[in-house]
């Protein structure tokens, strides 16, 4: 007999902006919550509309310590790195890039995109990485949206995109360092679903647009909210109201270790910060060719 997970708590995400001026919502990290263990970070980039040479972007940065997943929903995202890799994500596509002992990053819309204007809509995530793999060699998947497993009920009322974990019966074709799941759900109206989640898994839902009533209880929350659940189940209910609900569905297992942050570098000692400023001030991490 399958128990569904409580709501444990509630967090609205906050509007700011960022790199070179683009808006965010984010529910964490902020002053109420700054972390959900292996996550460190949820911005919702957007929806905005651009006038023709108005779209902003985050210029050269460096990461180290951790993995950063782009997905992008409507419009594009161009990137590049200091390993010479560049590409343009288009909406379905999802990049899933382990930093690792670092690289320099830049996350630009295409000049073509800048010239005409368009709507922007995305979602990056930041994964901590487990001390084991902090230095690893940097790498990337690149998924687009044609490769991103899709699954849908047997009545056709719910739909996932299968980004990490599984779903449905469908497994993700990413490549995860550590037990994560990462899913896209949308409900018609009136549609449920009770859907398993592994033992030992932190859990969250975030809603991107449409009411959702979730939990056991099947509390009615609103878009941009992220609604954590307890431990005290082995699914979680995800249902729509008289419109259709799209919601993001993300989990972990915590790695339970020191995390010490310095904007782009998340490590376990502030010695090693401090070592991952000092090799990015000595172009240890390289440069973006422009």
């Amino acid at each position: 007999m399958s128990t569904t997970r409580t709501i444990e708590r509630t967090y609205p995400s906050v509007r700011t902006t960022e790199g070179g001026g683009f808006i965010v919502h984010r529910p964490f990290p902020t002053r109420m919550l700054m972390d959900f263990d292996p996550f460190l970070l949820l911005d919702e980039m957007g929806p905005v509309d651009y006038a023709p040479g108005e779209a902003k972007g985050a210029p050269d940065h460096p990461h180290r310590g951790f993995e950063t997943v782009t997905y992008c929903l409507e419009g594009q995202f161009g990137h590049k790195d200091s390993a010479g890799h560049s590409g343009t994500l288009m909406a379905g596509d999802v990049q899933w890039m382990t930093a690792g002992a670092g690289v320099v990053h830049s996350e630009m819309p295409d000049p073509e995109f800048t010239r005409t204007g368009g709507r922007v809509h995305g979602l990056q995530v930041w994964v901590n990485l487990p001390r084991r793999d902090k230095m690893i060699a940097p790498r990337y998947q690149e998924m687009p949206a044609a490769q991103i497993p899709i699954a849908t009920s047997a009545d056709g009322a719910v739909r996932v995109k299968v980004i990490a974990g599984e779903a449905l019966g469908v497994s993700a074709a990413i490549e995860t360092r550590t037990p994560i799941l990462y899913q896209h759900f949308t409900l018609q109206p009136g549609a449920s679903i009770a859907h398993p989640v592994p033992a030992g898994y932190r859990v969250f839902a975030y809603g991107l647009s449409g009411t959702g009533f979730y939990g056991a209880g099947k509390r009615e929350i609103g878009a941009q909210q992220m609604i954590v659940f307890g431990n005290d189940g082995d699914t979680v209910t995800l249902s729509a109201g008289d419109e259709v609900l799209d919601v993001l569905l993300l989990g972990g297992v915590p790695l339970k270790e020191p995390v010490v942050r310095y904007g782009p570098f998340v490590m376990n000692t502030e010695d090693e910060i401090r070592q991952a400023v000092t090799d990015y001030q000595a172009g240890k991490m390289g440069l973006i060719a422009h």
